[in-house]
């Protein structure tokens, strides 16, 4: 077997490199896509989240196929539902279960009733989305015995060409950034749908792509890449999610919903509340390479960015139609660029929206003060850990260990977290930090540094406050001491770590041939369970799965510590 390829699904296409999707893009005439239906359907993440940022991707790319194209695109947003009800409250899900398959179908076919049958249907999610891309895959056959099945963002881009084996239904798989990609598939598809079903296949000529052959039959790979410009692009089509084919307010749901805050429950905590957000992303990659990240789907290493102008034009267009207080930038990486954010107070800054981004603890310096400025209010950190080592495990050590360390109360903390922190209120920007617990190497001592530099972060918010007061309260609720577990994702450098490897082998069963994974039913089997970053992974033989330094008794104890929200007694733990 070929790592992450099954024997049916071998690679049958010359080695020379395809042209930039975006040069056939400028072949096809604007408006050529006219009567073309193409439906994108976002799949569920984290159940026990309150879903609270709208699928950008869909949006951005559905967008495009109807301004400059003339298609009809439409979006189903199985993330967006929510339903409470006593199975929810059996399974201690405050925000409301998922919809079940049943309710999906329902919804589906409703959405097709009042849309019409699309040409293609895209599927769009995650890697932890592989459950339900598999079984809403099945049923669109039932509805739609052949339509055009593609699968894009981050599971197609991490698994490719093997995600045909896992979801035999899908025609397509499209890995990277798609928005010039869902063209060029929306146009192939308009040349052979004319042909009767059985000839579809056959005649089927992906552009700028390859074909595979698996279990006897034709599939076609595209290999998404940045669009030529960033800016210009149409804004995303949130008015597909206005109102879905039930009635529901899907839309106004995102926007009531804080984008970051105790509310959100996604691991954020702000000292603030917000009355309407929405979000959207300010530049795709991220030029550094955390061991533990996998950022294929929207850029990998390869930064680019939107400008301060093209930025100000959307967050103005967002306040005017959907009177948003705040607005979000989940960007990888919003602080790269020391030249834009000196532009921000003079292109957002005059709008007075509140809004809040991503980025590194080594960027929060000087640059604060023009975004604080330019009015932002929050940023989140991927601390992940205090500890020295472990940060250099993780390939973060050059950046975040350049100032040297800061003594305190027994532990060493990075200069440049204590300084970043530091930096953020002296702007009066709220911090949130987020951790990584039983990441490889690290050991009690390290995640005590880590938990001990959370309770400071606590001690400073409320220095002065009066213990007990609700100000004091809410201080403290506005500092994250949740954790997530460490966990390998595939085509991460922590997947390639042979530590990693053979723990991966020995609770999973997962093969693996020069260093790479082979897809076989064990590596799906753990794909599937990577649905939920906070849970402790356990493999076929009931053996968590813990890559730390850590003896699995004190792993599982400090684990329960955490999910109890009582880090506090880590610090007490012996081992």
């Amino acid at each position: 077997m070929a790592a992450l390829v099954s024997p049916s699904a071998r690679m049958n296409r010359s080695e020379s490199r395809p042209r930039h999707p975006s040069e056939i893009v400028q072949q096809i005439p604007r408006g050529s896509l006219r009567g073309m239906r193409v439906m994108f359907i976002n799949m569920p993440l984290r159940e026990s989240a309150k879903p609270n940022t709208p699928p950008q991707g869909p949006g951005l790319m559905a967008a495009r196929l109807r301004s400059e194209f003339g298609a009809e695109p439409s979006i189903v947003d199985l993330n967006a539902y929510r339903i409470k009800d006593e199975d929810a409250a059996a399974r201690n899900l405050p925000h409301g279960r998922h919809l079940t398959l049943r309710e999906a179908r329902e919804l589906i076919e409703k959405h097709i009733s009042f849309h019409g049958e699309p040409d293609v249907v895209a599927f769009s999610g995650m890697i932890t989305t592989l459950r339900w891309q598999k079984v809403i895959a099945t049923l669109m056959r039932e509805i739609l015995p052949d339509v055009f099945l593609v699968s894009g963002g981050g599971l197609a881009t991490e698994i490719k060409k093997a995600l045909f084996t896992s979801i035999p239904e899908l025609d397509t798989i499209s890995h990277s950034e798609g928005d010039d990609v869902i063209v060029l598939i929306t146009n192939d598809v308009k040349r052979t749908r004319h042909l009767p079903a059985a000839r579809r296949n056959a005649s089927f000529s992906p552009s700028g792509g390859y074909v595979v052959e698996t279990d006897g039959r034709r599939k076609f790979v595209y290999e998404g890449n940045r669009p030529a410009r960033l800016d210009g692009l149409p804004f995303a089509a949130w008015d597909l999610l206005e109102r879905d084919a039930l009635g529901n307010p899907v839309l106004e749901w995102y926007i009531e919903t804080p984008v970051w805050g105790m509310e959100a429950n996604n691991s954020s905590a702000t000292p603030f509340t917000m009355r309407r957000s929405l979000t959207t992303v300010s530049s795709r990659g991220c030029p550094y390479a955390c061991a533990f990240c996998y950022r294929g789907a929207q850029g990998e290493r390869f930064y680019g960015m939107r400008s301060p102008e093209d930025l100000a034009k959307e967050v103005s267009w967002l306040k005017e139609r959907y009177d948003i207080d705040f607005v979000g930038f989940p960007d990888d990486n919003f602080g790269v660029s020391v030249d834009r954010i000196s532009l921000l107070p003079k292109t957002l800054g005059p709008l007075k929206v509140r809004w809040g981004t991503h980025t590194r603890l080594d960027e929060a310096d000087e640059r604060l003060k023009d975004m604080a400025e330019a009015g932002c209010i929050y940023i989140g950190f991927g601390a992940e850990s205090a500890s020295p080592p472990v940060l250099t495990a993780m390939n973060k050590g050059g950046f975040i260990l350049k100032r040297g360390v800061v003594k305190y109360d027994g532990f060493e903390f990075p200069k440049t977290m204590v300084d970043g922190i530091e930096n953020c209120r002296r702007y009066g920007i709220h911090s949130n930090c987020t951790w990584i617990m039983a990441y490889p190497t690290e050991t009690l001592h390290d995640l005590k540094t880590s938990v001990r530099f959370v309770l400071w972060q606590i001690e400073e918010v409320t220095r002065g406050l009066v213990p007990g007061s609700s100000e004091y309260r809410n201080a403290v609720a506005s500092i994250n001491r949740r954790m997530f577990v460490a966990t390998a994702y595939p085509g991460t450098a922590m997947f390639k770590d042979l530590r990693v490897q053979k723990l991966l082998s020995q609770n999973f069963g997962i093969v693996f041939e020069n260093g790479e994974p082979i897809w076989n039913g064990a590596l799906e089997q753990y794909v599937l369970e990577l649905d939920d970053a906070t849970k402790v992974l356990v493999g076929p033989s009931g053996e968590a799965l813990n890559f730390s330094d850590m003896p699995m008794d004190t792993f599982l104890e400090a684990r329960d510590h955490v999910d109890r929200d009582e880090i506090e007694k880590v610090l007490d733990m012996r081992g």
